[in-house]
């Protein structure tokens, strides 16, 4: 097996091989990384060829000697087919010769959680394990697992039941998906700023976005009358998931409960357009000095509506 670099020539090969993999998500696309200005990043991208045709694809960077994926994005690590445990071992073992060859001093890797797989198998993961990389972080991620026989708000806790069935009574407030972020932005840009932290895309990255994956972003607002109160921006991840990038309200309007209103619509959506899992995201104390540190509250929340921990890993070699 050939480990190559990635050149803009293999571009719709890479992204056709990552809508037809196993674990590949919107996070693997060039399309999706293209979103970033120019020069942001130094992609140094990874293909893996057998008798010329791809057979893996590794996205990231090399930096200071380390090879990090994802670079610009949630998920990142190694992109297959769904494979066997030989052809596993012989994708880890090119990977760490190309590290040698090329003075990589180091691997780390953050792929996404085993819920957006086609076929759940972890053979690249043990074969990662058996040719030497181990677990650095663990960040406790929540997902809703969507079985499309049952009511899914009988599976919402009593109190989130009652807040949702009371605003359905609300005759003021609805929730309408349509493109305008310009409303959702400033939502979201306050309540970043109520924990001291700001959003991770730029309202020109969303827009720009919106034009490069028009199908992969879904902006679900809720309107008290004509006033914006809250929003759910959710990424389409793969055809498995469909992720919760962005939950946010307007606390003053607080009493009308809008999350519990937005989250019954996103798994309504996610349901009746056929994913397996809504994606919540992570819920970790992004202010504790160690990142692995869980926020209860948060975690609490998703549990609400039947959301249960799933894990995302990283997994790290020095060579």
């Amino acid at each position: 097996m050939e480990v190559i670099r990635y050149s803009a020539e293999w571009k719709e090969e890479w992204d056709r091989f990552v809508l037809q993999s196993n674990n590949g998500t919107i996070f693997h696309l060039q399309r999706f990384l293209d979103y970033h200005t120019p020069g942001k990043f130094k992609f140094d991208h990874l293909i893996f060829l057998k008798n010329g045709r791809i057979e893996a694809v590794l996205p990231g960077a090399l930096r200071d000697g380390l090879f990090e994926s994802p670079i610009g994005a949630s998920y990142g690590s190694i992109v297959t087919k769904d494979i066997k445990f030989a052809e596993a071992m012989e994708i880890v073992t090119s990977l760490l010769e190309f590290g040698r060859q090329n003075n990589i001093k180091e691997f780390e890797l953050t792929s996404a959680p085993m819920i957006y797989e086609k076929y759940q198998n972890q053979n690249l993961e043990f074969a990662m394990r058996w040719l030497g990389f181990n677990y650095k972080l663990h960040y406790i991620s929540s997902a809703i697992n969507l079985r499309k026989n049952e009511d899914y708000l009988l599976r919402f806790s009593p109190t989130t039941r009652r807040n949702v069935r009371k605003t359905f009574r609300i005759k003021e407030l609805r929730i309408e998906i349509n493109d305008c972020y310009d409303q959702f932005y400033p939502i979201l840009v306050e309540n970043k700023a109520r924990h001291g932290t700001k959003p991770t895309h730029s309202y020109e990255d969303l827009i720009r976005l919106k034009e490069l994956l028009p199908d992969n972003l879904v902006l679900l607002m809720v309107y008290l009358g004509d006033k914006p109160i809250g929003g759910s921006l959710v990424f389409i991840a793969n055809k498995n998931v469909a992720l919760c990038f962005y939950n946010m309200m307007l606390y003053e309007y607080a009493d009308y409960k809008p999350m519990h209103r937005i989250m019954y619509d996103v798994v309504n959506y996610a349901t009746e357009h056929g994913f397996l899992y809504v994606d919540i995201g992570v819920s970790q104390d992004t202010k504790a000095a160690n990142p692995m540190t869980p926020s209860m509250s948060l975690i609490e929340f998703k549990e609400q509506f039947d959301a249960k921990t799933i894990m995302r890993n990283t997994l790290h070699i020095k060579l």
